[in-house]
């Protein structure tokens, strides 16, 4: 287990040059790459949120520790195909039509791969099509990120567009960014409203979660 322990302290310090050395080790160790990923890669990454959570350390501190993660996962990622290990579900994300701002986006996108989801991010200015095409028969939840308020409508357009494809009941929708309330997610009619990046995470495992019960 102390191998476990090391790649969770390298996730946490973002220790990008030993962390795919420690990984092969836990491998060749006989642990079994789901265990890696648990207890290892996203038992740091929850360290991770919850001291960004409580303002012991901030977003730098997040990203860099997410680089860590990634470079890991290019070890680990193969083996869990090969294994048939399945994801915690699967994301689609982008900023809404119009909105080129993407920090919170592609910190969001690093917390949900910390969480062990399997995330396509369709990047920025992604019309309500895109967003529509994007869905495929496995894929749980759309995310849609918008920091201006000029551009927060696009989102009631793209859940508009998501219906009237028929997938609406398929998907739940989060949305969040500096424009989006709890309230306005509400008004539009989303499934979920994340205030920051490490809650968007914990919400999309709740809602994945919802999801399987229906």
């Amino acid at each position: 287990m102390d191998i476990l322990t090391d790649i969770s302290s390298s996730v946490q310090k973002g220790d990008q040059d030993s962390i795919q050395a420690q990984v092969q080790t836990a491998l060749d160790e006989g642990l079994a790459p789901f265990e890696i990923l648990n207890n290892g890669l996203i038992a740091g990454m929850d360290v991770v949120g919850e001291k960004f959570k409580n303002k012991e350390i901030f977003i730098p501190n997040v990203l860099i520790a997410a680089r860590a993660m990634n470079k890991a996962m290019e070890v680990l990622k193969p083996l869990l195909v090969e294994t048939g290990a399945k994801p915690a579900g699967k994301y689609v994300i982008g900023t809404v039509l119009g909105d080129h701002h993407d920090i919170g986006k592609n910190l969001v996108r690093m917390m949900l791969q910390g969480k062990g989801f399997e995330v396509v991010d369709l990047g920025i200015n992604v019309t309500p099509q895109r967003f529509v095409e994007a869905i495929t028969e496995d894929t749980d939840i759309v995310g849609m990120s918008a920091l201006l308020s000029t551009t927060r409508p696009l989102m009631k357009d793209t859940i508009d567009a998501i219906e009237a494809a028929g997938l609406r009941d398929r998907v739940k929708v989060m949305v969040g960014g500096g424009a989006i309330t709890e309230a306005y997610a509400n008004e539009i009619g989303a499934d979920g409203y994340g205030s920051d990046a490490i809650l968007s995470a914990e919400l999309a495992l709740k809602l994945v979660g919802q999801k399987g019960e229906v």
